[in-house]
């Protein structure tokens, strides 16, 4: 069947507007919209017949009952529904009304056409809605997360506008001990610093077991500056509480619910970070990052370095530290759940590799042991052996009991990408 045969079948089944008509055909030609194509159909009848061309109002249609006619209106209904919103990207999605996919259906039926044959109702709707809005706007549409995100439900009339999260990149240097990555409630009263009527004891009131953390240091400052709603947290694995980042640091994400700003100073961002966290921690490198980086810090694990002080329970000599630390390079290490993470963590045996240990004694009880090992590799128990748990240990070579003092987290290897290009967003 040919195209003016589709048209005159389809015509025949009553008023038709140019877009439901140009619809039927939009796999066959290029280049035009929906509604170009079906006046052409309906002029290419009229001159076959010798007749007046005349088209019926979109709104008398029994296929869209006028719908294809409010295009303007929904892309200005969007454009107001993310009025002070920055963004770049957007897209849009469409619920039609039941009615109108039947009807839709039954016209292709009445014009000898497969159910799949031209293009969609919804696919038409969403396309030129968002065309209308991108020109408003300045916005390019986007299939891939984009900024901005609407739903228009036709059949209740509704716009739902979606402001997807933001992301900034970074790495975190911690500089003191006991501040932990994020916020850490207090497991006597869950956080809300109380007991009953009375303030919670073990927390002092504050709902909180430690005062400050990485993450209350950075998300709120980056929330605030990007006008959001909620700022998240995501590391890339975490140290212990008492251990200090140093190095190039460990890197991390702050996530920012429907924010309002986009584009912000990062380097501006960066000083208000570290004047505000006054020398126990600080960020470097911070960047606008996609929501693809979110994952790959979360899901991060890089070899990390490693410096630990280590207090002895007997004494220990130059030569049987040599020959314990050079037992460990290379050793594939089985370790058990620690006592310190079981209330926590599932009880089984992780195999993880350390790569290359050295040590130097300060003194005969007191010695420094630098590790490079995979990322999950429990430095504690590597030196402690954990009662056990841990096979081989620094402990368990040497004979005598081992336990870490101090330690230091001295690097985090690890990719950079994906980021999100600044210069995507247009002046």
């Amino acid at each position: 069947m040919n195209v003016l045969e589709v048209a005159d079948a389809a015509t025949a089944t009553g008023p038709v507007c140019d877009a439901c008509l140009g619809r039927l055909v939009a796999d066959r030609s290029f280049g035009l919209g929906n509604d170009e194509r079906g006046k052409g159909l309906r002029v290419a009848l009229a001159l076959r017949e010798d007749d007046d061309y005349e088209a019926p109002d979109t709104a008398d249609c029994w296929v869209c009952e006028g719908y294809c006619a409010d295009f303007d209106e929904w892309a200005e209904r969007a454009a107001d529904a993310v009025e002070g919103v920055e963004f770049a990207t957007y897209n849009v999605g469409t619920r039609p009304p039941p009615l109108v996919e039947e009807n839709e259906r039954l016209l292709r039926e009445e014009a000898g056409l497969d159910d799949d044959a031209g293009e969609p109702f919804k696919s038409e709707f969403n396309r030129e809605v968002g065309k209308r809005f991108g020109t408003l706007t300045g916005a390019e549409v986007s299939f891939d997360r984009p900024h901005v995100q609407f739903t228009i439900d036709l059949a209740e009339d509704e716009l739902d506008a979606k402001v997807n999260s933001t992301f900034v990149y970074g790495r975190y240097r911690k500089l003191e001990r006991d501040i932990p990555q994020t916020e850490w409630p207090c497991r006597e009263c869950h956080g809300s610093g109380r007991q009953g009527r009375e303030p919670c004891d073990h927390c002092g009131g504050s709902g909180y077991l430690y005062d400050d953390s990485v993450e209350g240091y950075t998300a709120p400052i980056v929330e605030d500056v990007m006008d959001g709603t909620e700022a998240v947290f995501h590391g890339a694995g975490r140290e212990d509480v008492d251990a200090r980042m140093l190095g190039t640091g460990r890197p991390f994400v702050v996530e920012v619910e429907e924010p309002a700003r986009r584009r912000v100073d990062t380097e501006q961002l960066q000083a208000d970070i570290n004047a505000l966290a006054d020398g126990a921690v600080e960020v470097e490198g911070l960047r606008l990052a996609t929501y693809d980086m979110v994952a790959r810090v979360k899901g991060h694990d890089a070899s990390k370095r490693y410096r630990a002080e280590v207090e002895f329970d007997e004494d220990v000599t130059e030569e049987e530290l040599a020959e314990a630390v050079d037992a460990l390079s290379g050793a594939t290490i089985e370790q058990y759940t620690p006592n310190r993470v079981d209330h926590r963590r599932a009880n089984l045996t992780r195999e993880r590799e350390a790569y290359e240990v050295t040590g130097e004694l300060v003194d005969a009880r007191n010695a420094v042991v630098e590790v490079h090992g995979a990322g999950g590799l429990y430095i504690k128990e590597l030196i402690s052996g954990d009662d056990g748990r841990t096979e081989p240990s620094l402990a368990g070579a040497l004979g005598v009991g081992a336990e870490v003092t101090a330690l230091d987290v001295l690097a985090v290897e690890g990719e950079e990408e994906p980021f999100e290009d600044e210069a995507y967003f247009r002046d």
